[in-house]
């Protein structure tokens, strides 16, 4: 936990490795954070609930953790207000039967007076913000942080997706986190049979969202379908008239050319000769006008797409029966 990236005093750890218990501290309050910790997952072990990180395949996620001691309407974590808190790749949990959930501890923030002195925010109440003289506060202002308070929240809520289902206990002035273990034992006991329906009304849900889905997407792919056979068939007659238009054009060479070889027959000498040769080269120029050849090269409507569904079945003419 202490292998972490660079934080300012007094936040989070930032640790490297993300495979770790879901466990958020301070550096300051981390030996207290493992002590609760400990005596939380053995006392559930004793139960028979032994707590462990989720396997990575296992679909289950981890909740967004609300830190702050007194919930408000603003976050102010973090140097800019824009500060991040560290949280592992995948969910501590545990199984009451086969009812899972996840557990997270995290100590909260409160809402203190920073002050800017030296280059660097201090607390307000710090030791050495108090320390200073009037005059050496000159040029130095404050602003609001949300800062660890050394306080912890302990979170149990089902790391199933769609399930919205949590609870929480926290320290308080009158009793520490650790004398509430009995009384969270009890709870999350008394909460498998309502996160049991809660999760199985959350299964059918989803299978009515995917059998929708599925509908839906088959429903679109008709619909593609469809358009893609009807644009084939649209293509189809556009190239078909085109060929039919090309080849009329071309008889109408040919007519050209057939009256003109007729005509050649009656030019004698050198013009004969010289106009022959003008003609082989029109005419090679021309290409074929072999029907065959244009429609060769005609694509139907099924060679340039093709169904992906069966064609529905025709009704029988009216007053007809299958026996006529």
């Amino acid at each position: 936990m202490r292998k972490t990236r660079v934080v300012k005093d007094g936040e989070f750890l930032r640790p490297y490795k993300r495979i770790l218990p879901d466990l958020i501290s301070s550096g300051e309050a981390l030996p207290r954070a493992l002590s609760i910790a400990n005596d939380l997952y053995l006392a559930l072990d004793r139960q028979g609930y032994r707590v462990h990180i989720a396997p990575p395949d296992d679909g289950h996620r981890r909740i967004q953790v609300q830190e702050q001691e007194v919930e408000r309407k603003d976050r102010k974590y973090g140097r800019y207000d824009t500060g991040s808190i560290w949280g592992p790749d995948r969910p501590t949990i545990f199984y009451i039967d086969t009812v899972p959930i996840g557990l997270t501890l995290t100590e909260m923030t409160e809402r203190v007076t920073m002050r800017y002195l030296n280059g660097d925010y201090h607390r307000e109440d710090s030791r050495l913000v108090r320390s200073m003289k009037p005059w050496q506060l000159t040029h130095s202002w404050t602003t609001e942080q949300d800062m660890p308070c050394g306080r912890f929240r302990a979170i149990a809520y089902s790391p199933k997706n769609g399930v919205d289902w949590s609870v929480s206990w926290q320290d308080t002035e009158q009793e520490p986190l650790v004398n509430a273990i009995p009384a969270i034992l009890k709870t999350l006991s008394a909460s498998r049979d309502t996160l049991k329906r809660l999760m199985t009304a959350e299964d059918e849900a989803e299978a009515k969202r995917k059998k929708e889905w599925q509908e839906e997407r088959e429903r679109y792919e008709r619909r593609e379908d469809a358009r893609k056979v009807a644009q084939a068939l649209a293509d189809s007659q556009q190239q078909l008239a085109e060929t039919i238009e090309k080849w009329g054009k071309a008889m109408a060479v040919e007519r050209f050319f057939a009256d003109a070889e007729e005509r050649l027959a009656g030019v004698d000498g050198e013009r004969r000769q010289h106009l022959a040769g003008r003609l082989a080269l029109a005419r090679a120029m021309l290409g074929s006008v072999d029907p065959l050849d244009f429609i060769g090269n005609w694509q139907a409507p099924e060679e340039r797409y093709r169904s992906k569904f069966d064609p529905p079945e025709k009704a029988p003419a009216h007053g007809a029966t299958k026996e006529e």
